[in-house]
């Protein structure tokens, strides 16, 4: 329910700019909208965990507002994703062998965009602030939930799931291409730290490690649009 309300919310707040941007009479405004999809490289930039990113899928939809008598155009976009990531760790009671555990994280993200014109409309520098709702981390595959992670004496695969689940990113890239279809490359930095739930959680059993946890996100994504 949390996502439907969220997703009606964005979609409301493009059609309002979009429709009030488009009824301004001095200029040729054009609007569009856009649907893409693509791939996600995810990782969390963290002393507490030794990671290695992991690849996922993108989709979303985007509101575009093209403003020919300036050097920028902007838009509004909506993501979802399921992007995944690993942290080494090893078996309770296999201390040497060390195994990545595998997590996946679903995430709905809505950004504002600045879109720089380098060449037109042709290519563009991309970037803006990006708001994140993110589900926790979650266990691929369960039997590894007791795994000890790696740096800590105690601390198990199963207790760091329940990460932070709002999050404030920015986002810089490029889009190339024409009109009716764009290839879109980003980069997606966490600005909040995506792990500061886990420090409420007086259960964790940090000795071995760092008792604060601090974690930043990052994601490449890389997209293809179609635009209407």
């Amino acid at each position: 329910m949390k996502h439907n309300n969220f997703i009606l919310l964005v979609v409301f707040c493009i059609g309002f700019v979009t429709t009030s941007l488009a009824q301004h009479k001095r200029y040729r405004i054009q609007n569009g909208i856009g649907i893409h999809g693509g791939i996600t490289q995810f990782d969390i930039l963290t002393d507490n965990f030794e990671t290695t990113s992991s690849t996922g899928w993108i989709g979303g939809l985007s509101a575009t507002v093209d403003l020919p008598h300036k050097w920028y155009s902007v838009s509004y976009n909506i993501h979802l994703s399921e992007n995944n990531v690993n942290v080494l760790g090893s078996p309770q009671l296999q201390l040497f062998q060390e195994e990545e555990i595998e997590y996946k994280m679903f995430t709905a993200q809505v950004s504002f965009l600045f879109h720089a014109k380098i060449i037109q409309d042709y290519i563009t520098a991309d970037f803006g602030p990006m708001i994140q709702y993110n589900s926790e981390l979650e266990l691929k595959d369960d039997s590894q939930e007791n795994y000890r992670i790696l740096g800590y004496q105690n601390l198990t695969a199963q207790e760091i799931t329940d990460i932070s689940k709002f999050n404030v990113n920015g986002a810089v890239g490029l889009s190339a291409g024409f009109p009716g279809f764009k290839l879109r490359g980003q980069y997606i930095y966490g600005f909040t730290n995506i792990l500061n739930k886990l420090n409420n959680n007086n259960d964790i059993d940090t000795f071995g490690g760092p008792s604060k946890f601090k974690g930043h996100q990052s994601m490449l994504v890389f997209t293809a649009m179609i635009l209407f």
